[in-house]
């Protein structure tokens, strides 16, 4: 009898620990499904169930991502290339108009004009469309030279233009007399680019009216220079005998340039040399000594006016004046420079010249032409 008990607890031990192990086992399962439902120390949770539908939303955005593609990138272009709204479009900037077409027109209507007369009206045509009878015998009058002296924008796209004119007569035997310079204004309008109106594509020109002959504008007298001090023409200034010594090289070729200038000066003589001789008659410095017998410390720069009289080929005489400036070195003068015009004292301005007694030669004939309509102000 004690020998079956035996078997007996073996076999209920057995039962008793494989019961206790399928407990564990379970409490293992259960352990890790409910952690996998449950959050973890970060507050996420993880199941499989989930992972599985966060994967098909990824592959779902990726998939709307790449069929979108050329939909956004045509809404991108059209968005890029429509002006954003509130943003202000840029304005063409104007032009300024120019008066170089303007005056030049001018000044070819002033000769033609001289020379028109009975008969040839129709020569002014190409620069004024109105009627007109001119009374001068054609060809009486001519223009021997002319240039524009004032041209003003009075209106967008018209214009005030002064001609002066050197005017020569000629008389029924064709003889000439010089008249002397005489001052024409004439109103130009003018259309397109050049004239820098909006009307038309190509620039036009067009006289609004015969030209009016006007006053010579106000002589001037000039503002002071500043040559102070009058060397005359003596040989024994060693300044003015180099101006004498570099003129004569510079007009008539004789002699070298390097001999009376500053090292590193680059000038050149007048070729051909268009003087035979020329002689000094008068010479001005900004030296504030009374004489220059001595050249003074190297360095020391002068400015000089000189006036010359140059015989030329022919034996004529000619009168001319220069602007020097020269700098001392070794003992003696030398060019610097030839200036480009005489030296004037600090604010030194132009004044009105005196008056003068004048006969003015009025032009012959006459002309009646029929106005042409002004340029309205709009």
């Amino acid at each position: 009898m004690k020998r079956q008990r035996r078997p007996r607890k073996a076999a209920k031990k057995q039962r008793v620990e494989a019961e206790a192990w399928d407990d564990e086992a379970e409490v293992d399962e259960e352990s890790r499904e409910t952690s996998a439902d449950e959050p973890d120390d970060t507050g996420w949770k993880t199941s499989t169930a989930q992972m599985a539908g966060v994967s098909r939303l990824i592959r779902a955005g990726v998939w709307a991502l790449v069929v979108s593609g050329p939909v956004l990138g045509t809404l991108a272009f059209l968005s890029s290339s429509t002006p954003a709204q509130g943003v202000a479009k840029p304005v063409p900037t104007a032009t300024s108009a120019s008066p170089v077409g303007p005056a030049g027109f001018a000044e070819l209507f002033v000769s033609a004009y001289l020379q028109a007369g009975q008969g040839t009206e129709r020569d002014l045509a190409p620069y004024y469309s109105g009627s007109l009878v001119l009374a001068v015998k054609p060809g009486t009058r001519t223009a021997t030279q002319s240039t524009v002296l004032a041209s003003r924008e009075v209106q967008p796209g018209y214009w005030s233009v002064t001609v002066a004119a050197d005017v020569t007569t000629h008389n029924d035997k064709g003889k000439p007399k010089r008249l002397g310079v005489q001052y024409f204004r004439v109103g130009i309008q003018a259309a397109g680019p050049a004239g820098g109106t909006a009307q038309g594509t190509t620039a036009g020109y067009v006289a609004t009216s015969l030209p009016a002959q006007v006053a010579a504008p106000t002589s001037l007298k000039p503002g002071g220079l500043a040559y102070e001090t009058d060397r005359g023409s003596s040989s024994a200034d060693p300044s003015v005998e180099t101006a004498r010594g570099f003129l004569a090289a510079y007009l008539t070729g004789t002699t070298e340039l390097d001999r009376y200038t500053s090292p590193g000066t680059r000038l050149r003589p007048i070729n051909p040399a268009p003087y035979a001789a020329v002689k000094v008659t008068g010479a001005q410095d900004d030296a504030t000594g009374a004489s220059q017998q001595k050249v003074p410390a190297d360095g020391t720069v002068l400015h000089q006016l000189v006036q010359v009289e140059a015989t030329d080929q022919a034996g004529s005489p000619v009168s001319l004046s220069y602007a020097l400036t020269l700098k001392s070195r070794a003992g003696r003068w030398e060019v610097a420079s030839v200036d480009e015009a005489p030296a004037i004292r600090a604010s030194s301005a132009p004044s009105a010249a005196p008056p003068t007694t004048t006969t003015t030669t009025p032009s012959p004939g006459a002309a009646t032409a029929s106005p042409s309509p002004s340029p309205s102000n709009s």
